[in-house]
């Protein structure tokens, strides 16, 4: 009698290799600021910083890095090594047949979320302002069509 058990999704925690393709749009979609390297048969040919705008995964676009932007396309790429070397930022090294894109976050996530909640705090303008365009939507909400 076999059974077949449910398969358990890894855990990972700080290194390791990520193949899942939604798991690798999930860990690079926020990394915001970055230093990038191209590293080709061990060799850094490229590198810089810049700024990841966009993260998807489409077989028919291309990862671009151009401009201090990055649209990293998870299709270019057959997996994904998280590396968080002692006392440095972490490594995300996008790797295809041996050619690799290796990015640092410049950016700290916690620091980031902090300084959007402190932007988001209400202030009396701010809501006076919201009270009153709330207040004339209420009032012209009829539509002549």
């Amino acid at each position: 009698m076999t059974h077949n058990a449910p398969s358990l999704a890894p855990c990972i925690i700080d290194a390791g290799i990520v193949v899942n393709k939604r798991d690798m749009l999930r860990l690079l979609e926020d990394l915001g600021r970055v230093s990038y390297e191209e590293i080709r048969q061990g060799q850094v040919y490229r590198r810089g910083e810049g700024y990841v705008m966009e993260v998807y995964c489409d077989p028919s676009c291309a990862t671009v890095v151009v401009n201090r932007t990055l649209y990293l396309n998870v299709n270019s790429f057959d997996y994904l090594e998280l590396d968080a070397p002692e006392n440095e930022r972490p490594r995300f090294n996008l790797v295809l047949d041996g050619r690799i894109l290796s990015l640092r976050p410049l950016s700290d996530p916690i620091s980031e979320r902090e300084e959007e909640r402190q932007s988001e705090v209400h202030t009396p303008t701010r809501d006076v302002l919201s009270d009153v365009v709330l207040t004339d939507w209420d009032e012209d909400d009829e539509v002549d069509l």
